[in-house]
């Protein structure tokens, strides 16, 4: 019998690892949990013997990939999947994939409360302004991105967006404004909603001369990665301009430091965006019938290490 193990040092909502349990035992499969762990040397036991490992923001390192010596397939519970070492899990024959879609309208959702939120001077009582027929960027157009068009939309906001991987046919026919460059998406809007991944190209690409083209009043909204910000840049832009924003779900290392420009700056305790408990049913259920699906008739859609 196949076995799966669930390792969640941050569980699952029991309402997700009892949909998960069905959907294993269902397939004639094997359930293992290892949830709150401390000690890495714990994951390293727990993967020995599996055939199938579901994470959320665990690190699957090549330790832990080695360490399963059954392991066939590693699936991340989530959109981002930089917790889960792809070469290492190539080089042993350890299909990776992610669950694309699952997180995506938990996230959006956070991303314009966020503007709304800075918007509105952090609700500290003082003045602020309103989102309708304020521009907002969507750097990057995944199924992130195309959530936060819809929501802009209804709050009447002018949505553009940059993803030169999505067809313009595809964007326009959401009813978004394309354009040709990042550089002319950070300058033509107010609002900047940022979904890029975190890898070679990506990281620190947000930065000075980039943020600097913002209009007045810009705000830059990251709930995607700390690492693609280059916090040099992120000091910089705000002793520079007076009037520059920037929220994110994911404190950079930086945050003392911005912690002085009140009403300007605002990063949650932790990571937000996925936690919702619809988006961790969500995931949590994908995961387990993608693993199924691979294990039993070699489906491979979801995989990222291709």
């Amino acid at each position: 019998m196949s076995k799966i193990l669930v390792a969640t040092e941050k569980p699952f909502a029991k309402a997700a690892v009892d949909a998960i349990r069905k959907v294993i035992e269902d397939a004639g499969f094997q359930l293992v949990l290892l949830e709150k762990y401390t000690d890495n040397n714990d994951l390293l036991k727990a993967v020995a013997d599996v055939d199938a490992l579901i994470v959320r923001s665990d690190k699957a390192t090549k330790e832990v990939i080695e360490a399963g010596k059954n392991l066939k397939i590693v699936v991340r519970a989530g959109a981002g999947y930089d917790n889960v070492d792809l070469a290492a899990a190539t080089a042993k024959g350890v299909v990776v994939m992610n669950t694309p879609g699952q997180n995506s309208n938990a996230v959006a959702e956070l991303a314009v409360g966020m503007m709304v939120f800075m918007a509105r001077g952090n609700y500290k009582g003082i003045s602020g302004t309103e989102l309708k027929g304020k521009n907002i960027g969507i750097h990057a157009y995944g199924y992130v991105g195309k959530g936060v068009a819809t929501i802009a939309k209804g709050f009447g906001m002018n949505v553009f967006a940059f993803d030169p991987f999505v067809t313009k046919e595809q964007i326009e026919k959401d009813g978004v404004k394309v354009v040709g460059s990042v550089e002319e998406l950070y300058s033509t809007c107010h609002y900047i909603s940022l979904h890029i991944p975190a890898n070679d190209k990506t990281k620190n690409s947000i930065n000075f001369d980039l943020l600097s083209k913002m209009p007045k009043g810009g705000t830059l909204v990251n709930t995607a990665r700390k690492e693609v910000v280059c916090e040099d840049s992120l000091k910089r832009i705000f002793t520079a301009r007076e009037d520059f924003k920037y929220i994110s779900d994911i404190a950079p290392a930086c945050h003392a430091d911005l912690l002085a420009f009140e009403h300007r700056y605002y990063s949650t305790p932790k990571k937000q965006g996925a936690e919702t408990s619809e988006a961790n049913i969500n995931a949590g259920i994908a995961a387990a019938k993608q693993i199924v699906g691979y294990l039993k008739d070699g489906d491979k859609t979801f995989q990222v290490n291709k």
